[in-house]
């Protein structure tokens, strides 16, 4: 259960946080070859222009932890040293000491244990964490980290408690439903994980404070209305202008106008997301 604070200063107020309640306590620093210091652009180009906005003054830097998202050590069991908190992303991690001597980081699934045995192989068991590609998997698995072309290493289902379930095959494509609800094909040969993402409650946690959002490098959001003409299409007029259609700054109608290039895709979504 994510953890309430008694507000003992106004900071504390309505702030909740998530107890994970799956962290090893005896958590060590991430070994050195899967860590990367990586230098903050604070939403900048090479030119110095911001091309991403509301991004800067993080207080807390961050060490990047390298994910292995292709688990292409084949027929090598690997147990589970640890589960850790990454930073950089909603999930937990899990460290991987495969037999061989080799150490990788994963996403850690829902319910995955330390000392458990994971393994990537095209035959059983199907157990949380294993990574197997899709044309060996049972219907109705549960599963994450999903790969969208065999070998690139997965790219969807990533996010925090997230989790897609494997619906059919046939064709040499197998049909997915996503945490979105789209039912979409992909090819069988793909490789994904069994389970849900871990730290399932992150979606409850409030951030409590306009602060605690700068220390982890959010910056404000101004309101188009309260912008000139010259900044935002939404900008100017005497009073409070309501604006025009919604829009971003550059023009791009939002609220119901779909911007998804279906020329690329469409042939592979079975039906469309709620």
């Amino acid at each position: 259960m994510p953890k309430n604070f008694k507000p003992t200063t106004p900071g504390q107020r309505k702030l909740v946080q998530p107890v994970f309640v799956e962290l090893d306590p005896t958590e060590k620093k991430a070994p050195k070859s899967l860590r990367v210091h990586i230098k903050r652009t604070n939403g900048r180009n090479h030119s110095g222009h911001i091309t991403c906005r509301h991004k800067g003054g993080a207080a807390h830097k961050k060490i990047l932890r390298l994910i292995d998202f292709k688990r292409d050590k084949e027929n090598i069991p690997a147990q589970v040293a640890s589960v850790e908190y990454d930073p950089n992303r909603s999930a937990l991690i899990a460290l991987l000491h495969y037999q061989d001597g080799e150490k990788r980081y994963i996403l850690a699934p829902q319910g995955i244990k330390v000392g458990a045995t994971v393994m990537t192989s095209d035959e059983p068991p199907f157990q949380v964490g294993c990574c197997m590609k899709l044309k060996f998997m049972p219907l109705g698995s549960v599963i994450h980290n999903i790969e969208l072309k065999p070998g690139r290493g997965a790219q969807m289902v990533r996010s925090a408690g997230l989790s897609a379930q494997l619906l059919a095959r046939s064709n040499g494509y197998a049909t997915i439903r996503m945490p979105s609800g789209e039912v979409r094909m992909i090819n069988e040969n793909c490789r994904a994980t069994f389970g849900a993402v871990s730290n399932a409650e992150h979606n409850l946690r409030v951030i409590g404070k306009a602060g605690r959002s700068r220390w982890m490098g959010i910056r404000p959001t101004v309101r188009g209305v309260a912008m000139n003409p010259v900044d935002h299409p939404h900008g100017g007029g005497e009073g409070r202008g309501k604006g025009n259609h919604p829009q971003s700054p550059w023009a791009q109608f939002t609220k119901g106008f779909r911007t998804r290039s279906n020329r690329k895709t469409r042939k592979w979504i079975v039906k469309e997301r709620r």
